[in-house]
């Protein structure tokens, strides 16, 4: 694992070139995924040469490249978010900054972890489609940084989300109740914004290993 430093120094290199910087800008004010040719267009360059400096984004742990959910024939598109990771130095929120602001809005409102994560999953701006619910919260969830994979069943409407990473380890170590139910929230939140999904059931596990589960169902039955 690279040190802190060499890590500073690779993310530096890779934001020294103005395109990079630049498509890098547009993804932290976008708050959401972006594919390439919103990117080409933004920064006036062929999608070639858009590839090649997000290749270097990526290598550097600044952005995320996911596949986007089928949209009719062809190969689902790539897009690009904004490393949960990235730190603040570099313009972004990082996940303890988040987290910070998350337990002083509990503090300032006295309301409990749940509510105000359903707060904040409510006011997220959402990636997939109403028309793809699973996909819109496992966007939300992978943008805090949870890694999380969605298994579906075939023959009823439940739905798994295997959460992969934790991005708070020590804080939940120290709190759990207390952030899980954050979060815990925060999904319902989103759920509630999509529609069609509900969310059941958190099942924590060891944040050191994660592998926590969102129970969900979808809200009519499977075709």
């Amino acid at each position: 694992m690279p040190s802190v430093a060499s890590e500073l120094q690779s993310q530096a290199r890779a934001l020294g070139d103005p395109t990079r910087h630049a498509i890098f800008r547009y993804l932290v004010d976008a708050d959401r995924a972006v594919d390439v040719a919103e990117l080409a267009s933004h920064v006036d360059v062929n999608h070639n040469a858009v590839r090649q400096h997000l290749a270097k984004l990526v290598a550097a742990d600044l952005i995320v490249e996911t596949t986007a959910g089928p949209r009719g024939r062809g190969r689902p598109p790539l897009q690009y978010t904004v490393h949960p990771g990235a730190e603040s130095r570099w313009g972004t929120t990082g996940p303890y900054e988040r987290l910070a602001l998350w337990l002083s809005e509990i503090i300032r409102t006295g309301e409990s972890p749940f509510e105000v994560g359903r707060r904040i999953g409510r006011r997220q701006r959402l990636g997939g489609t109403v028309d793809e619910p699973v996909e819109a919260l496992v966007d939300a969830m992978a943008r805090h940084g949870f890694e999380p994979v969605a298994r579906r069943s075939r023959s009823t409407s439940d739905v798994e989300i295997k959460l992969m990473a934790c991005p708070f380890v020590s804080t939940v170590l120290a709190d759990p109740d207390t952030v899980c139910k954050l979060h815990y929230g925060i999904a319902n939140g989103v759920a509630e914004a999509v529609g069609g999904i509900t969310v059941d059931e958190l099942v924590p596990k060891d944040p050191r290993r994660a592998n926590c589960r969102l129970r969900c169902h979808l809200d009519h039955d499977p075709a």
